[in-house]
């Protein structure tokens, strides 16, 4: 199994909104690939509510059947309306994948 886990840092106003109003749409389009990418084990969205510097304020938590299933993951057409719309409104993106 694949664990894919991605963390956001949003700027504080971009595409004409605040900051959490884009972290609730980021949220939204996440969670509508649930059921849709094929391979796809769990998906968790999360919206930090810690406050420090150093907190990211979005965590993506995904878990794939093999690496052949993230990397279709990343191409698929679900996929593709957060992939775009993420890094208009992000400061920061850091990714890790492991196998568990």
């Amino acid at each position: 199994m694949i664990k894919h886990i991605v963390l956001w840092k949003l700027k504080e106003f971009a595409d004409g909104v605040t900051k959490q109003q884009n972290a609730l749409k980021i949220k939204a389009l996440l969670e509508e690939m649930r059921g849709k990418i094929p391979g796809m084990l769990t998906l968790e969205v999360g919206l930090n509510f810690e406050k420090s510097a150093d907190a990211a304020d979005i965590s993506l938590y995904t878990t794939f059947e093999s690496r052949e299933a993230l990397d279709a993951y990343q191409v698929h057409p679900a996929h593709m309306p957060a992939k775009q719309f993420i890094p208009l409104v992000r400061s920061e993106r850091r990714v890790s994948d492991y196998e568990a």
